[in-house]
């Protein structure tokens, strides 16, 4: 029984290193500090747009599924050979199981996105990324609102 627990948990542990909130990245989400603050609004028309990805930032700074990972992998290698044979085994699972961690939630953490080319009613381009959860299309005539490092596009 107890080891069905311990593959258990680190397979939980994996499971939640892929929980990012990645519902910021949205034109339609804003951040508390957002609220109740005057935002600019630009007008402008779309003239290139390409999907990119966002890599979301991990909530615990991939640690786990690095250690999620290592703790599986080393649990897999222990089962494996005896005496220093099975050390050997264990470290290499680990290491190898904290590589493929980190791979899995980086791509765990990965949100499809848009990359905007606006030109705006002032005859100046932006440039504006965001989350891929509303259409758009080239020529389309859009709002842009906010400034600087906190902008987002929405249908005019």
């Amino acid at each position: 029984m107890k080891r069905l627990l311990l593959p258990a948990v680190a397979l939980s542990i994996l499971t939640l290193a892929g929980c990012a909130n990645t519902s910021g990245y949205s034109g339609d989400v804003y951040r508390g500090s957002q609220a109740k603050t005057g935002q600019s609004v630009t007008y402008g028309t779309i003239v290139a747009i390409r999907p990119v990805q966002i890599q979301a930032e991990s909530r615990a700074g991939g640690l786990l599924g690095s250690g999620g990972g290592a703790v599986i992998g080393g649990l897999l290698g222990s089962q494996v050979g005896g005496g220093s044979g099975r050390q050997l085994a264990t470290v290499a699972g680990a290491l190898g199981g904290a590589v493929a961690g980190t791979a899995t939630e980086d791509a765990a953490n990965r949100v499809d996105a848009l990359e905007m080319e606006i030109r705006r009613d002032d005859g100046t381009d932006v440039v504006v990324v965001q989350r891929a959860d509303r259409q758009f299309q080239a020529g389309q005539r859009v709002r842009l609102i906010g400034n600087g490092a906190s902008m987002s596009v929405a249908p005019y």
